[in-house]
């Protein structure tokens, strides 16, 4: 179960409605299931449909997660036209079987924000603990 608090889930659902209309995307940082810190990135795709992490960014949130104590645990990004479930591009470009892979789905009124994990090419939802 990944644990998430609300003000970052807040956070990363700001994000992916200011990334409009393109897709959002950032990075998680914590230790063992629990997110502390979030950090938004650039979509260097530039695309509705695809998300690339700016290396610069990535590389700006490692370091910061490394200065606090916290280890990159995570990557988040948006759809803006689907569902919040892992597309095959997803799969196929996770880079860490370790990693929580969390979606925004903004195709409906509300955002839903749902987390998975993604190992050899299955994606397997976990749930999303989001405490005040």
């Amino acid at each position: 179960m990944l644990s998430l608090p609300m003000r970052l889930w807040e956070r990363v659902v700001a994000h992916c409605l200011d990334g409009l209309p393109l897709e959002a995307c950032g990075m998680l940082a914590g230790q063992g299931e629990q997110v502390l810190e979030v950090y938004p990135a650039t979509n260097a795709a530039r695309s509705a449909r695809i998300y690339t992490v700016e290396p610069l960014d990535l590389l700006r949130a490692d370091r910061a997660a490394e200065a606090a104590g916290l280890s990159l645990m995570g990557v988040w990004h948006s759809h803006t036209h689907t569902s919040a479930y892992p597309s095959p591009t997803d799969i196929e470009q996770a880079p860490d079987p370790g990693w929580h892979y969390v979606l925004v789905s903004l195709s409906d009124v509300e955002p839903v924000l749902r987390s998975y994990r993604i190992v050899d090419g299955r994606a397997e939802e976990e749930p999303v603990f989001t405490p005040a």
